[in-house]
């Protein structure tokens, strides 16, 4: 326990930003973060240690009714003319053992009070009596030039009581201190509820591809992750399925009002926070429609919405979204990303991996591993076949000196310039491969991409019976490529005979 003189501290504390909170960015952070930690609803807030009674005066302007306390009369004093005309009351006694009687709260505040107390948990029993069921202990505490209450410590101390306790690192969110900071600072939230069975939040992130290309939205004034650029997201809420909270997401967050059906699965991946609690993630993947382009409607909590080549990906981005990214690339469909306590949210290049991809159950044997295509001019190949592939939502997989590979799913495309390669050219009707067949989405697709394959070298075979070219009912366009590589696309609803 530090001994303070809180009587001859009153005068100057509300001179310290976090303590008086007189900046309006400051002010509005804590009360960010408090709106967040009280409920929605009305309630009864007791705020315990409250100082000259910021926080208790945010509470109230939030609407609950806050009774307040400190054991130095100065500071309840100064709470009291701060809280004037709110109905909050102020009393004078020991935090550890308010002088509260008999009533009970729907949430006990205490910031910067547990590790000034000589029995930290028996104080923290009598807190949680004082609660009526359900309610929330809110603590801010931590850890400053080595004097403090670490938040291991005290999750610690709380696991004794609840199960259901929820930790928010605020050292990252310079706003709530007027500075920037280096130490431990954080919030654990606990609730006074019964053992309850295990439950994760589920997230919902858009892959939404632009050809080679996917979108980015830099995180601002969130509080969590600020600055690092990550994949529209957010969480499913009580009564959705994920589809449904994907679509609602995207209108939300990029102005994207999208059909369930043009949403595919890519990834499901279980995650963990540096400190949080597990959640499941989904990865949807949507392509971009030209007539519905995405915009930034929040941008009050995003700086930047741009696109970026899935095959070089930004450095700066939340490292959760990027394995997200980089195991929707390789072809996994289930993974796992679980951080260590201490980790940064960010993606560190060359850092320790934390992704661990999880094979899919099904026989493997007899499916397509890969195609790999000998050319005679690399670059002139990837120009034309790298377009391709791209438009079919193939990503950019292998690089090396004589090759490029695209994959989808578990099966790749490779080109290759080798070195063993002999003279002659290909010639589709001779002995050997004579094309290779992809499905696309639709006519309307069909008829894009047709389109744009002049421009990236690719002539349209059969124009006089394009797109019928493979029968009655079979949509599809026939193109050959400058070596003579045939590739089918195929839109049809009924199988070619």
């Amino acid at each position: 326990m530090t001994t303070i003189d809180w009587d001859a501290a009153a005068g100057s504390f509300d001179e310290e930003p976090d303590h008086g909170l007189l900046d309006p960015a400051v002010r509005d952070a804590w009360a960010g973060r408090l709106e967040s930690w009280l409920p929605a609803t009305r309630g009864d807030v007791l705020d315990l240690g409250c100082g000259t009674g910021s926080l208790s005066l945010l509470a109230a302007g939030q609407g609950h009714r806050v009774t307040a306390v400190d054991r130095s009369p100065r500071m309840a004093e100064k709470a009291r003319a701060k809280l004037a005309g709110t109905g909050a009351e102020v009393l004078v006694g020991d935090a550890a053992r308010p002088p509260v009687g008999e009533r009970a709260f729907d949430v006990v505040v205490a910031r910067h009070v547990v590790w000034l107390l000589p029995d930290p948990a028996a104080a923290l029993e009598h807190w949680f009596g004082l609660l009526k069921p359900g309610g929330r202990l809110v603590l801010v505490e931590g850890v400053w030039n080595g004097t403090g209450l670490s938040a291991t410590t005290l999750t610690a101390l709380l696991s004794a009581h609840t199960e259901r306790i929820h930790h928010e690192d605020l050292a990252p969110d310079s706003r709530l201190w007027g500075k920037k900071v280096d130490d431990e600072r954080y919030a654990l939230i606990a609730r006074a509820m019964p053992a309850y069975r295990h439950t994760e939040v589920v997230d919902v992130h858009l892959i939404l591809r632009r050809g080679p290309d996917v979108l980015l939205a830099r995180r601002s004034n969130t509080g969590y992750a600020d600055g690092l650029l990550h994949m529209p997201s957010g969480h499913a809420e009580d009564g959705e399925d994920v589809r449904e909270a994907m679509v609602r997401e995207a209108a939300e967050e990029i102005g994207l009002h999208l059909d369930p059906d043009e949403l595919r699965v890519a990834l499901v991946m279980q995650h963990r926070g540096p400190g949080g609690g597990a959640r499941m993630g989904w990865f949807f993947v949507a392509e971009y429609d030209p007539e519905r382009p995405p915009r930034n409607a929040e941008p009050e909590k995003c700086s930047e919405l741009d696109w970026f080549p899935l095959a070089a990906l930004p450095d700066d981005m939340v490292a959760y979204c990027r394995a997200g990214l980089d195991g929707y690339r390789a072809g996994e469909h289930f993974m796992i990303h679980w951080h260590r306590d201490g980790e940064p949210i960010a993606y560190v290049p060359g850092g320790a991996g934390r992704a661990v991809p999880l094979p899919a159950a099904g026989e493997t044997t007899g499916r397509v591993h890969h195609i790999e295509l000998w050319v005679a001019d690399l670059a002139a190949a990837e120009r034309s076949w790298g377009w391709l592939l791209g438009r079919l939502g193939h990503v950019p997989y292998q690089h090396w000196a004589h090759g490029r590979s695209w994959r989808r799913g578990d099966a790749y495309v490779v080109l290759e310039q080798s070195p063993d390669l002999v003279a002659g050219g290909h010639d589709r009707r001779r002995p050997g491969l004579n094309h290779l067949a992809f499905h696309v989405a639709d006519r309307a697709a069909l008829d894009a991409l047709t389109a744009e394959a002049p421009a990236y070298g690719w002539r349209l075979l059969f124009p006089d019976r394009h797109p019928y070219a493979g029968g009655d009912g079979h949509h599809a366009a026939y193109l050959e490529d400058p070596a003579g590589y045939e590739v089918e696309l195929v839109a049809a609803s009924l199988p070619r005979p």
